[in-house]
């Protein structure tokens, strides 16, 4: 029912705090089971479908840009047509569907290859059968991330949104604390416990607890349907800024009107405050001229068609959001860094991993140091940095956010030099030791050493992912809120293209006139010491065009629309936990 049907008395008797545990337990059990079966998909895609690294890496890029994608359509969907109780129920449907097709990749005998000796590269290729149960899986888990993420947080603050009630916003703020909590635990958890029971008790039981969690996901979700508050989907911010594109095009063999003409040739919302377009792309301009009165505006004053005629406001946001555009694109390459997940794990699985006699950290649980330096250097920084900082640079957040975006980039660069680094030196002791040839031996050489590039990524996560986030609600309006996470959403995706795109490319060109690749298939007769430099290289090249671009968008916080309201700001805030719900 939406909010708006309601009577006072029913609505007064949805949402609040009671609502909390069924959408949070959703969260916390759809996490937990959705990170624990990517997070070690790189180990079962090539000891189960005998994929090569690069071809594993490859696949789960494409998968990652995908899931990545596919919340934008979601909170499209949520906003515009079917609210967002209806995605997340949706969604958290089509999860489940696509895990319990993983789980029997898993159990069926013919839904993978026969097993057999990796070492002497005669095994079965999967069958076009078998690839399509799996990848029809990753396509189901794809969908219905793109249906809970985008929707979840801004479910739970429907809940407190009620002006009725003036303990909603102490009560909202505690909603978001516990909820960023509830995330940063559910993705440790996911990444060690997990794996941990896939590597010990196999990817039987390994996929089947994710499937459990998930079918409580749902039920304890469902379970609060009567207690909801459910606003209906209305007008996307999406559509809007579409609106303009397209009524610029219509509009484009327009004049503009002389500097003498009054200003209701522009089409403004009443009561706004932003009376002309600025001249900046002033061809989007043309999408708010009003040519004639009677035919393009109805007797209330709104636009006859929002496809030819659009409001002032509308082509200012869409400007806002351009703007952007370039310092945006800086962090691609970002992105490809932090995605580097598939090819450490197979490193750290031919390592020793061992941290006493009796236990063995599995190979794809090594990105927890990573949340774990993201997490706290958030608090450090927050609590005991920022305070001094300002005090130099007479700034409340100590650094600009761009200079925050830079440092970021930076560290991008060294976690990679630091990865070619060790596993050059990793290479060169197979060599050593005289276990090259034997792609499944473990060297003695401690996992440990992938640590620092792990630190290093989540530090460079730290500076510019939540730099980004940071950026983009300052710079964007207030009711771009939802365009500011789409944008980082975005970039995630784009990213895992172009790391995509990268492998193939290395794969290709170092194979060709018979020598062994750089990413072979044996880490140890490859060179993907030689694939890191080159992914320095191209951040230290994103480095100085990120330069270029911060020094071309000039002044932070010179948007023509200033204030943000509340929830924009909590949001901001929260920045840092916000990065691990992406």
């Amino acid at each position: 029912m939406d909010e708006e049907k309601m009577s006072e008395q029913q609505l007064k008797r949805k949402g609040g705090l009671k609502t909390i545990p069924f959408i949070m337990t959703n969260e916390i059990f759809e996490r937990v089971a959705s990170i624990g079966l990517t997070a070690n998909m790189t180990i079962y895609l090539t000891k189960e479908y005998h994929m090569t690294p690069a071809t594993s890496a490859i696949v789960l890029l494409i998968w990652g840009a995908v899931t990545n994608f596919l919340p934008i359509f979601g909170a499209f969907l949520s906003d515009s047509y079917l609210g967002r109780f209806r995605v997340i129920a949706i969604g958290s449907v089509a999860c489940l569907n696509g895990m319990v097709l993983l789980w029997l990749t898993a159990e069926l005998p013919g839904a993978k290859p026969p097993a057999c000796d990796l070492a002497l590269h005669k095994c079965q290729s999967p069958s076009h059968s078998q690839l399509a149960l799996l990848y029809s899986a990753f396509a189901l888990i794809s969908v219905g991330t793109g249906g809970i993420r985008p929707c979840s947080l801004a479910f739970g603050a429907d809940q407190f949104n009620r002006p009725d009630n003036p303990q909603n916003e102490r009560t909202l703020q505690t909603f978001f604390n516990w909820y960023y909590a509830s995330v940063g635990v559910s993705v440790i958890i996911a990444v060690t416990v997990i794996i941990y029971i896939q590597d010990k008790k196999g990817w039987r039981v390994g996929f089947g607890v994710p499937v459990v969690l998930m079918a409580l996901s749902i039920i304890c979700f469902l379970l609060g349907y009567f207690l909801y508050v459910k606003v209906r989907g209305r007008k996307s911010m999406l559509t809007g800024l579409a609106q303009v594109v397209v009524a610029s095009v219509r509009n484009r063999q327009l004049v503009f009107p002389s500097e003498a003409d009054d200003d209701w040739w522009y089409h403004r919302e009443k009561g706004s405050k932003i009376m002309v377009p600025t001249e900046k792309i002033r061809c989007l301009n043309k999408a708010c001229v009003v040519r004639n009165p009677e035919k393009d505006l109805n007797p209330d004053g709104a636009a006859a068609d929002p496809w030819k005629l659009c409001t002032v406001e509308q082509v200012e946001y869409l400007k806002s959001m351009v703007r952007v555009m370039p310092i945006w694109s800086t962090g691609i390459m970002a992105a490809v860094i932090i995605s580097q997940h598939s090819f450490p794990a197979l490193q750290a699985n031919s390592m020793d991993r061992h941290m006493s006699s009796r236990f063995e950290i599995p190979a794809s649980s090594f990105v927890v140091f990573g949340i774990t330096t993201l997490t706290l250097w958030v608090a450090i920084y927050d609590r005991l940095i920022v305070p001094r900082l300002a005090n130099i640079t007479g700034r409340p957040r100590g650094l600009t956010l761009k200079q925050r975006m830079g440092i970021g980039l930076v560290l991008s660069c060294a976690a990679t030099a630091v990865a070619a680094t060790v596993e050059r030196t990793r290479r060169r002791r197979a060599i050593e030791q005289g276990v090259a040839d034997n792609e499944k031996a473990v060297i003695d050489m401690s996992a440990m050493w992938l640590v620092p590039q792990y630190c290093l990524t989540g530090l460079s996560e730290a500076f510019n992912i939540i730099g980004q986030i940071e950026f983009y609600y300052s710079e964007l309006p207030k009711t771009m809120a939802s365009i500011a996470v789409a944008l980082l959403s975005l970039g995630w995706g784009v990213g895992d293209l172009v790391g995509a795109l990268i492998v193939v490319l290395v794969k290709k060109i170092s194979a060709g006139n018979g020598r062994v690749g750089w990413l072979d298939s044996n880490l140890n007769e490859g060179h993907y010491d030689y694939y890191y430099w080159i992914l320095t290289l191209l951040s230290v090249v994103n480095v100085f065009y990120f330069l270029v671009c911060s020094w071309a968008y000039g002044e932070e916080g010179k948007n023509r629309f200033g204030e943000k309201d509340d929830l924009v700001e909590e949001l901001a805030s929260k920045s840092g936990e916000l990065s691990i719900v992406l």
